[in-house]
């Protein structure tokens, strides 16, 4: 069978042609996926529900969301402008996270094309993160009662601090982050296991880092896993400050999609951050989580 995978057409958003943010890339890498023939129809979400959305955050910061109400400092934090693509980009991307969690309770694995906005908390959005998709997602399956101990594991090069203030107090959720020291969040939030990684680290360490803690981690029996696959881990990344190639790349998705589906635990991969110089690039590193899953299934 096809590995599931979930896109929408409105995962872009008009931010402006000038925009930091690579916004192209996620049109492109559904594109990718086609012509690499790794999927030949996409599943398409719903936006999030209100209901949905606030088991993860406050009912004011939703409403400011949607009614585009939200005060000028705050909507600086987040970096995107709230405009109606924005607010519908964040809705159906939050939808597009959930609906791969559910695809893989069924199938084992399942990916979104976009997800994993880390920094936004329970009252407010931060780094291009309007809402926290993976903390609805997870409350999401814990409600529901379709999982019963999460882990969220991000790879990101930034710290998941949106991720380990939600949960901080859910013993349910267990908040991993192995991300550089010296990055982005300045002031960094206490996750239920953090690895701060030196600057320039290349592939061999980093890989022996991260084997060392999945072992460590397959001792929890954990029932579902959410695996934030950030790519700004890379060399040429804009806003990274690690040295990790293509090849450690391919290699980290491959080892840690593997090393769950090996055990039957439920995973669903989310793209994360990715700010590479190259748009074309971007796209291919993105793309290897989809490929490394589409290996398994």
């Amino acid at each position: 069978m096809k590995l599931p995978i979930v896109n929408h057409k409105d995962y872009f958003a008009k931010i402006g042609d000038d925009h930091r943010f690579p916004i192209n890339k996620f049109g492109g890498l559904a594109d990718y996926l086609l012509k690499m023939k790794l999927v030949k129809s996409f599943y398409t979400p719903y936006p999030c529900s209100y209901l949905t959305l606030k088991r993860a955050h406050s009912e004011s910061y939703i409403k400011h969301i949607k009614n585009k109400t939200l005060d000028e400092k705050s909507v600086k934090k987040i970096g995107f402008p709230l405009v109606d693509s924005v607010v519908k980009r964040s809705l159906v991307a939050t939808g597009g996270t959930v609906l791969a969690s559910k695809l893989a309770i069924n199938y084992g694995l399942a990916c979104n094309t976009a997800g994993g906005s880390h920094h936004a908390n329970f009252d407010g959005g931060a780094g291009y993160c309007v809402f926290n998709d993976v903390a609805v997602a997870a409350q999401y399956l814990l409600h529901r009662g379709l999982a019963g101990k999460i882990l969220i594991l991000d790879l990101d090069v930034h710290q998941g601090n949106g991720n380990s203030d939600i949960f901080r107090e859910n013993r349910n959720v267990f908040t991993f982050s192995m991300h550089s020291k010296t990055n982005y969040p300045a002031k960094k939030s206490i996750s239920d296991l953090d690895v701060e990684l030196e600057d320039n680290i290349e592939d061999k360490d980093y890989l022996k880092i991260l084997k060392f803690y999945l072992r460590q981690l397959n001792d929890e029996n954990f029932d579902f896993v959410f695996y934030i696959a950030g790519v700004d881990i890379h060399f040429n990344d804009r806003l990274g400050k690690l040295k990790v190639t293509d090849d450690g790349i391919r290699k980290r998705d491959e080892i840690v999609t593997e090393n769950f589906f090996s055990k039957g635990v439920p995973l669903c991969g989310v793209l994360g951050g990715g700010y590479n110089k190259d748009s074309e690039k971007l796209v291919e590193l993105h793309s290897y989580l989809h490929q490394s899953c589409a290996k398994l299934i």
